[in-house]
């Protein structure tokens, strides 16, 4: 359940935006969290002083074939707003931010570059407000402190900053190949950077697939459902094409006698419910040209479709050539290491040779001095 608190909490901004959450496990793809766009609205907590983002989901399930509608709510987003806290654009309709507290980060895809540009500015402006209150309440705090003459107390861990954590990697002296291991390890990070670049388009391109699939769908149901409608709306035109002839040739019958009195008041009716007729399928006529049009919009997504398919596609083939050249990277820098190994060992076997040799040859020179003494 999600807390409500409407009593006290005014919405100051409100837009609809795709949701997304980082995956949890690799940190580097986005899982949506809205199957349809959805309203993300900053909310305001005049008591407590606190801004927060929420956004609200659910399901809708028809009950028995009627019309009546069982609603399953969730919230998708529920984040407090802190000073520390960044919105970063990362393309032209898409942005996201970190909530250390959820320990997620969120993702929102806009329709619009002007949606997502306001959305930005609506961020700084309540993170300005949020950090504004935070220092007003420390004020608050340090004043009644200094009133009642208190012990001074630590600040809450709050206003501290969370502890950073260094983790130093062993590193190894090579005394051998300095120059090559250098270069090695120089090439395998800049193509690790690559790899990161193409592993961020790679989650923008997903996040806007997941939004040209879900218009894609939309856009299939509606199509499907016009079908049926013009279906229908076909056999209704023939009834009513059907029924106007009929009613034409009761007024071609009247008009032939001549009649007057009921006979003439009956000619109105027909002639008005004629011109009803007529002007509903006029109106149908008009339906079945907007439907038609909007076949034509269902193919323009369905090719926008095909292009972030291809788009991501040639991502994800970039992605794996990194990959490729990462590995023969560190094969090579394997190898090179195995030769200064296998070097370092001929070395040392050279030198156990020589000390051998120098052994004989002062034990020959010993041997000379001796007969020459002799």
């Amino acid at each position: 359940m999600f807390p409500h608190h409407r009593e006290r909490e005014q919405p100051i901004f409100c837009s609809r935006a795709h949701v997304f959450q980082i995956d949890p496990t690799t940190k580097r793809n986005w899982i949506p969290a809205s199957k349809h766009a959805v309203t993300v609205s900053f909310f305001y907590d005049a008591n407590r002083n606190v801004y927060r983002i929420i956004s609200v989901g659910g399901t809708k399930t028809h009950l028995n074939g009627r019309s009546l509608l069982s609603l399953h709510l969730q919230a998708i987003i529920n984040c407090t707003v802190t000073p520390s806290m960044t919105f970063t654009k990362t393309s032209q309709k898409f942005g996201q931010w970190a909530d250390s507290r959820a320990n997620t980060v969120y993702g929102l895809g806009f329709a619009t570059e002007q949606q997502l540009h306001q959305f930005s500015e609506k961020f700084k402006e309540v993170k300005d407000a949020a950090r504004l209150a935070r220092e007003k309440s420390q004020d608050k705090e340090l004043a009644n402190t200094a009133l009642s003459i208190a012990a001074p107390q630590d600040l809450s861990d709050e206003l501290q900053s969370p502890p950073v954590m260094c983790v130093n990697g062993p590193e190894d002296k090579l005394f051998r190949s300095q120059s090559a291991d250098i270069t090695l390890s120089s090439e395998k990070e800049r193509i690790k950077k690559m790899l990161s670049e193409g592993s961020i388009c790679e989650m923008n391109l997903e996040a806007e697939f997941f939004s040209l699939q879900d218009s894609n769908t939309k856009l299939v149901a509606a199509l499907h459902e016009a079908n049926a409608n013009v279906e229908q709306w076909k056999k209704q035109l023939t009834a009513y094409q059907e029924e106007t002839d009929r009613l034409r040739e009761q007024v071609a019958e009247l008009e032939a006698h001549g009649g007057h009195g009921p006979s003439e008041r009956l000619k109105d009716e027909l002639t008005q419910s004629l011109e009803e007729l007529e002007a509903l399928l006029k109106a149908k006529d008009e339906e079945i040209h907007i439907l038609q049009s909007k076949k034509v919009e269902y193919h323009e997504m369905e090719h926008d479709r095909d292009e972030a398919i291809h788009r991501l596609r040639e991502t994800e083939m970039r992605n794996a050539e990194l990959e490729r050249r990462i590995q023969n990277t560190e094969q090579n820098l394997n190898n090179s290491l195995e030769d200064r190994d296998r070097m370092d060992s001929e070395v040392q076997r050279a030198i156990e040779i020589l000390d051998i040799k120098i052994f004989d040859l002062n034990d020959l020179r010993q041997s000379l001095v001796k007969l020459i003494d002799k």
